[in-house]
């Protein structure tokens, strides 16, 4: 019998038993988003068990049924690119958890759309414009920063909807581009500068940039920023020139120094405004065919600048040692161990801090610590991490302390699995376990997350 087409299917494109389940789900949901609304009390979708119950109902079907499919999703890449540029589309679905003394315990599923346009090149310019918005599904028994649920833990994703990105480049000259406009910017680790992928609502930069590789083994970035539009989708008025210079050595790593000046316009971020100066070495050297020694060394200096009304002068030391090991076994791909120690100082009651930071990554993914506190703070801190018959696995331990005064700031397991399951389609699951001792309040986090891009 035949095979009959609708006349937008292509050839080769028939639906697999999956894809027709997940249809299936997709009507179900849409057909009992409006009833569920309305019947929340009875049926208890809203709370966090139904948002939960809905993430695993899609990690379990949606994702390896499309994953599966994988003429179609080659069809759509190859159908949002062309001469005329390309079309970027991403959604990042996430189901998180928040436990924390002193407050309701928190439940989310915000959903994040990106849709962007990047054209052709013309005689070295370029553009590229992205929409960017947030909105929650099931349940948003949580305090967003923006919904006065201030009784609520803290999950900050904001619903709301903003212009991401917005640039125009040129690179007409070889190995070197500059850039104009709202912009992504994540620099080294970004410990200093970076857009906090994490969070559903990504901080972007108002800026002129020049990134340039046209000497051999050197990377030059230079920025001047006038703007950030931070993860609470808010405007931070600056002037702040940004310079990074990085020298990369054949077959033992990549010495970088950098000057970030940061100078805040409103008189509330006036405490912000500093003057940091760094360096900061990271590589790795091969023990045997199959073992690597990892190591990174960092340090910056931070004082007041401009409109800052305090004066001091703060530290900042970062060292880690660790070992890699590849091909394992045939389960085992690589398997990583390292320790490091991480100190922020403090000076006349100001500690070194990061404003424009990727902060989530470092102190601890419960984010206790994404400012530091004021008598500074030091992290010991241990990692291991593998590549398990292609899931990434890693396990952090983190002990904190006061820099100043002795007082402990109680430690910190962090958990995560992630499984890309090809280039369109990716599923996370992670787990933070904070245990206060004299600062903060015992928290806990759990985040069930599902990523598709185009």
């Amino acid at each position: 019998m035949p095979v009959v087409r609708p006349p937008w299917r292509l050839p080769g494109t028939e639906p697999t038993r999956e894809a027709v389940q997940v249809s299936a789900l997709h009507i179900i949901l849409r057909k009992g988003g409006t009833s569920m609304h309305r019947r929340n009390d009875a049926i208890g979708i809203r709370t966090g068990r139904g948002a939960l119950a809905g993430a695993v109902l899609l990690a379990t079907t949606m994702v390896p049924a499309a994953a599966g499919a994988a003429g179609f999703n080659d069809t759509i890449a190859d159908a949002l690119q062309g001469d005329w540029g390309r079309i970027t589309f991403n959604i990042r679905y996430r189901y998180e958890h928040v436990e924390q003394d002193g407050l309701k315990t928190a439940n989310g599923d915000p959903i994040r759309i990106r849709l962007g346009y990047l054209t052709p090149k013309f005689s070295g310019l370029q553009a590229f414009a992205e929409f960017e918005g947030n909105n929650s599904v099931f349940v948003e028994d949580y305090n967003n920063t923006d919904n006065n649920k201030t009784d609520y833990a803290v999950i900050a994703d904001p619903n709301k909807g903003e212009l991401n990105q917005a640039w125009l480049s040129w690179s007409g000259y070889e190995g070197t581009m500059v850039k104009a406009g709202r912009q992504r910017m994540n620099w080294d680790d970004q410990r200093f500068i970076g857009a906090v992928g994490w969070r559903q609502m990504e901080q972007t930069f108002d800026a002129v940039s020049i990134v340039s590789t046209s000497l051999p083994n050197l990377d030059l970035r230079l920025s001047y920023v006038w703007n950030v539009r931070n993860i609470k989708s808010r405007d931070v008025n600056m002037s702040s020139p940004l310079v990074n210079i990085a020298y990369t050595f054949s077959g033992i790593g990549r010495l970088g120094a950098y000057a970030y000046l940061l100078d805040y316009d409103d008189q509330a971020d006036y405490g912000l405004s500093s003057q940091t100066y760094g360096i900061r070495f990271k590589g790795s050297a091969p023990a045997t065919d199959s073992l690597d020694f990892l190591y990174t060394a960092e340090y910056a200096v931070q004082a007041d600048y401009q409109d800052n009304p305090t004066d001091f002068s703060a530290d900042y030391y970062h060292f880690v040692g660790g070992l890699r090991y590849k091909d394992v076994c045939p389960l085992v791909s690589s398997l990583s161990a390292s320790v490091a120690w991480m100190l922020q100082s403090a000076d006349n009651g100001v500690s070194f801090k990061t404003p424009l930071g990727t902060n989530h990554k470092f102190n601890g993914w419960a984010d206790q610590f994404l400012t530091t506190p004021d008598t500074g703070l030091k992290d010991l801190y241990a990692s291991v991490g593998a590549m398990i018959h292609g899931h990434k696995v890693q396990v952090v331990y983190h002990q904190f302390d006061a820099d100043e005064g002795g007082a402990d700031y109680g430690d910190e397991w962090d958990f995560l699995v992630e499984k890309k399951i090809n280039r369109h389609y990716s599923v996370l699951m992670g787990y933070a376990d904070y245990n206060a001792d004299e600062y903060k309040t015992d928290t806990k986090k759990f985040w069930l997350q599902l990523v598709a891009r185009f």
